[in-house]
């Protein structure tokens, strides 16, 4: 039998499996699932070939807010019901002594997870990636039509003021996580400044995602959406920030760079243009995107912010998961403050 991968206690958390998944059947296969660099997602798959997917904090280097296991568990129990497409929740264990860290087992959702212009060409054609979009964006305004009070998830976190939390959130984490011989100038601070003196009136407290992009969500063979992924960051607060992520993630073949790093799924023919996105978006629902331009530049400086949190992580060795093109992240950091400022000038 093959060794389990770091940040798996095989025993305990086998036990733990048979004692709270029904019909588990031993003995445990467990695989780090690649692409993460924050929380890590294993696949646990039994002696049956039954598969189900454990969620635990990283191994080193964790902020004190950050990597709540409890809060994205909650998240997914009390959406589903809701009819928002989200794994099927199966436990969760709080007690550190069995496996180091909270961890909580999901269903494992099949489907594609597309990473690269590459997988997306493999997966799908090109009418179906034309309807990705569409359905990403329907997906996401459902999501935002949910009434947190109504779901349970009304104290999730404070009503008002989303932006300028998430602003001085970001920008804190961002400072926590200075680098030895890593400065880009003061950039990202001027721009936060800059981010603060223009938030626009929130219109609606939703449930907001967080990091909602096509490799947090497993896709059917149709392009639409079986299960989104990836709750850790999620809280209530204003859902346009949610669609400026999307749009910067959504990259287009005459961008100077993609938000991912590398070749973005969306660059592959066929897809939605970010547009046209927003557009499905606007028909799906009720809210007024026009201050589209703030959300997108907002979008752009927090994913500097949080890749300044996953470069730190990695140069302390804390990163279990995919490490590719990580040494890149200072130069990619800049990029994106510096798109975030001119994005800006757009509003």
């Amino acid at each position: 039998m093959s060794k389990a991968p770091e940040g798996i206690n095989e025993a305990n958390v086998t036990a733990w499996m048979v004692d709270h998944v029904p019909g588990v059947s031993t003995p445990l296969t467990f695989t780090l699932i690649a692409g993460g660099r924050s929380n890590l997602t294993f696949r646990v798959e039994d002696a049956l070939g039954r598969a189900w997917a454990l969620r635990r904090p990283p191994l080193h280097h964790v902020l004190p807010t950050a990597h709540d296991m409890s809060r994205e568990y909650r998240l997914m129990h009390s959406l589903g019901p809701a009819g928002i497409p989200v794994p099927v929740t199966v436990g969760l264990c709080s007690d550190e002594a069995v496996n180091e860290r909270p961890f909580y087992v999901m269903e494992f959702v099949e489907g594609h997870i597309l990473r690269s212009a590459t997988e997306a060409e493999a997966a799908f054609d090109q009418a179906t990636r034309s309807a990705v979009g569409d359905h990403m964006a329907d997906t996401l305004a459902s999501l935002h039509d949910v009434d947190p009070d109504a779901v349970g998830l009304g104290d999730l976190g404070r009503h008002e003021g989303y932006i300028e939390r998430q602003l001085k959130r970001w920008r804190g984490q961002y400072e926590q996580m200075q680098v030895e011989g890593v400065d880009h100038g003061g950039l990202v601070e001027r721009v936060s400044d800059e981010l603060a003196r223009r938030v626009p009136k929130q219109q609606r407290t939703s449930v907001v995602h967080g990091d909602y992009r096509m490799d947090n969500v497993v896709l059917a063979d149709d392009g639409s959406v079986r299960a989104i992924l990836d709750w850790e960051i999620c809280t209530l607060g204003d859902p346009l920030a949610d669609v400026g992520m999307l749009l910067g993630y959504w990259a287009e073949p005459d961008d100077p760079m993609s938000a991912l790093l590398v070749s973005a799924p969306t660059m592959a023919p066929g897809f939605a243009t970010r547009d046209q996105v927003l557009e499905s978006y606007a028909r799906h629902s009720d809210l007024d995107v026009s201050d589209m331009a703030y959300y997108r530049a907002f979008g752009y400086w927090k994913l500097a912010c949080i890749l300044q949190g996953v470069f730190a992580r990695y140069r302390a060795g804390a990163t279990a998961g995919d490490q590719g093109s990580v040494t890149e992240y200072p130069r990619h950091i800049a990029t994106l403050a510096q798109t975030a400022r001119e994005t800006l000038e757009q509003t």
